[in-house]
C-alpha cells in the first residue's frame, strides 16, 4: 500500500467550496426576507474585483483591482439575493453604488458579531493578490479574528 491517496475523479474540493458559499447566500436570503439584520449581526464580504460577473461602478474597480471588503451593517438598501450571486446598494465616501457579486467571487465572510467566519481560496489563476486601500464604505473598520475560533478555511490540494 502506498502512502498517497489515489486521485479523485469526483471533485470534492469544488463541492464543498460551493457549499460554504450557499451559507452566505442562505444568511443574506434571511436578511433579504426580514429587511434587517437580526440583533447586532453584520458582515465583512471579501470578493474578488475582477471575477466573473462581478459588476462594481468603475471607480471601485480601478481602486480595487484585485479584491475588496465590503461591510453589511447600518448603511445598505435593495439587498437582493439570486441563485447565483447577491446585489446590494452600499454608500461609499457618501456617494451611493450597486454593485452585484457572485457567490463564485466571494473569497471571505465575517460576522464580527458572533466570530463567526469562513475563508474560501482562490483558484490558482485568482492566487496573485495586489496591495489595496480599504474599502471605506462608511462602516466601523473590521475587528480581527484573535484566536481563530469559528473559522472554517477550505484549502484541498489538487494532484495534476
Amino acid at each position: 500500500m502506498t502512502g498517497s491517496p489515489p486521485d479523485s475523479l469526483i471533485p470534492y474540493d469544488e463541492i464543498v467550496q460551493e457549499a460554504l458559499r450557499a451559507v452566505v447566500g442562505r444568511v443574506l436570503g434571511e436578511v433579504e426576507a426580514t429587511g434587517r439584520l437580526p440583533g447586532e449581526h453584520h458582515f465583512y464580504i471579501t470578493f474578488k474585483t475582477a471575477a466573473a460577473a462581478v459588476d462594481i461602478p468603475r471607480h471601485l474597480a480601478e481602486r480595487f483591482p484585485d479584491e475588496m471588503t465590503i461591510v453589511i451593517q447600518n448603511r445598505f438598501w435593495d439587498l437582493k439575493v439570486r441563485e447565483d450571486g447577491f446585489e446590494v446598494g452600499l454608500s461609499f465616501n457618501q456617494a451611493p453604488a450597486r454593485l452585484f457579486i457572485p457567490f463564485s467571487a466571494i473569497t471571505g465572510f465575517h460576522d464580527p458579531a458572533v466570530d463567526f467566519a469562513l475563508q474560501f481560496h482562490a483558484r490558482a489563476e485568482e492566487a496573485q493578490v495586489e496591495e489595496h486601500d480599504e474599502a471605506e464604505n462608511d462602516a466601523p473598520a473590521a475587528e480581527p479574528i484573535e484566536d481563530g475560533s469559528n473559522v472554517v478555511s477550505v484549502d484541498f490540494k489538487r494532484k495534476k
